[in-house]
């Protein structure tokens, strides 16, 4: 799907969503056949030409400039995040780093120190595509215990967030409010596919959960992004029963991610993270992979 594709069906969806009377738009009672604003009524409130907007959101201009795209946004009453969104989906063909096959996501020393200082506080390491890069112990044990702790060690067998969100029945159990989890993990990956269109992997995960799962579908269909920094979720753990857990998300800029999860002190959501950090044993340390740098040959 190309740019312009991928923003008219962002604008189409946000501006069915919007009702006249949630933006002061007069209807004399009129019966309407499609949901939401007409084109010339949210191009009215943009202050732009209807002929300007119908032809942005029918893909047959990209050149929108920013104060346009500003206004569009007010008129959609749009979110920070959905607004950089926007922004990120009108942007030219030609600004866009094309052909390049995006990088390995690789877990840094620094992260990897920082999960070590975590030691008792479930943290996990996301890359763009929601791939498990690491996680310590107590995050293996929050979000995934019932997997392999390994698994994240070997890059073709990785925990795919996403994945088990929508496609694994112990993640799905794992949240009471089940919705509110995938629509952030929808939000996110919305996001990060307009910032990388080109990345094949992330597209195929895309395809590969709208078949599979049609609460999916329905979610992508949506277009809703959203850039959750910090959530607070209900828990149903089957070793420690139920708990409330703050997720937070710490950004190192545009590599991987830290998912930390934190309790209220004195709580008893806090007693039963700390039990379940106590009941979850020690991973040994996976051995180092050789070398595969020939020695070099000694001469004398």
């Amino acid at each position: 799907m190309n740019g312009k594709v991928r923003l008219g069906d962002f604008l189409q969806a946000r501006r069915s969503r919007l009702r006249p009377e949630d933006v002061g738009v007069p209807t004399y009672g009129e019966r309407r056949r499609v949901p939401g604003l007409r084109r010339e009524e949210l191009a009215l409130l943009a202050g732009v030409s209807a002929s300007y907007y119908t032809r942005l959101e029918q893909g047959q201009s990209l050149n929108a400039s920013p104060e346009v795209l500003d206004a569009i946004a007010g008129a959609l009453r749009l979110d920070e995040s959905e607004r950089l969104h926007l922004h990120t989906l009108a942007r030219s063909p030609e600004h866009r780093s094309r052909g390049r096959r995006p990088a390995p996501e690789r877990v840094s020393e620094a992260t990897g120190q920082l999960l070590d200082a975590l030691a008792d506080v479930p943290a996990i390491v996301i890359g763009r595509r929601s791939d498990v890069l690491a996680w310590n112990r107590p995050g293996h044990a929050l979000f995934a215990g019932h997997l392999d702790p390994s698994a994240v060690d070997r890059p073709s067998e990785r925990p795919n967030m996403a994945r088990l969100v929508f496609l694994d029945a112990h993640t799905h159990d794992l949240y009471t409010d089940w919705p509110s989890k995938a629509r952030a993990v929808v939000g996110r990956l919305r996001l990060v596919a307009g910032q990388y269109p080109d990345d094949a992997a992330l597209h195929a995960l895309i395809g590969e959960l709208s078949a599979k799962s049609t609460d999916f579908a329905s979610m992508w269909a949506d277009h809703r992004v959203k850039d959750c920094t910090v959530a607070v979720y209900g828990m149903r753990h089957p070793l420690v029963g139920e708990l409330t857990v703050t997720q937070q998300t710490l950004s190192h800029g545009p590599g991987p991610s830290t998912l930390v999860a934190t309790t209220e002190a004195g709580s008893p959501s806090h007693t039963a993270l700390a039990l379940l950090t106590q009941a979850t044993p020690a991973r040994t340390p996976a051995a180092p992979a050789p070398d595969p740098t020939p020695a070099p040959v000694s001469t004398g």
